[in-house]
């Protein structure tokens, strides 16, 4: 079913509309869920909790990129879940890891102005990935938007691990100079 037929279903109340998205999406949600849980159970709630907030978001919304729209609810409430973790065994994990490795390139958060600043570092770095090949941008967000560990992109592109390491490094080396040109104080 095309996602325009999926949204007209929310729209219309119809409960078949979470079903749909389910047998079209719950593979790939449960994908970035599990990308950065790495709990089956965790990441399985958190899908459930992204037809929730779907069905309860549509109406109003009529998301344009309906794959993308869900691929950001779940990987907030993802990121909400591996924080709550995280404070109460304050342990180390993949997760802190895949994090750490922006943290040379973008600057970390400070007072009030947070949100209006993350909205222009989040615009900076769109037009930044957008001016990357095709390539380097898909292994940037395979790795730092959906969690994916550096082997499956490999596999899933084709080419060795090296090739992606040495991409992502120099994709963050870039995406730093390009921030510091902008004027981001890192």
């Amino acid at each position: 079913m095309e996602d325009a037929q999926i949204i007209e279903l929310y729209w219309r109340r119809d409960q078949s509309a979470i079903a749909e998205t389910a047998g079209k999406y719950g593979p790939f949600l449960r994908d970035v869920s599990w990308n950065i849980l790495r709990s089956y159970h965790d990441a399985e709630e958190c899908v459930n909790d992204t037809y929730l907030r779907t069905w309860n978001a549509i109406p109003p919304a009529r998301p344009m990129a309906f794959r993308t729209w869900l691929g950001r609810i779940i990987r907030n409430l993802s990121l909400d879940r591996w924080k709550q973790s995280q404070a109460e065994k304050r342990g180390g994990g993949a997760m802190e890891l895949l994090l750490g490795e922006l943290d040379q390139c973008v600057p970390a958060p400070r007072g009030t102005e947070q949100a209006m600043e993350d909205r222009e570092l989040a615009a900076l770095i769109s037009r930044f990935l957008r001016g990357l090949p095709k390539d380097s941008r898909v292994m940037f967000l395979r790795r730092y938007w959906y969690g994916e560990d550096i082997a499956d992109i490999a596999r899933k592109l084709g080419c060795g691990q090296g090739r992606v390491k040495s991409s992502l490094f120099r994709t963050r080396k870039a995406l730093r100079a390009y921030l510091e040109k902008e004027g981001v104080a890192l």
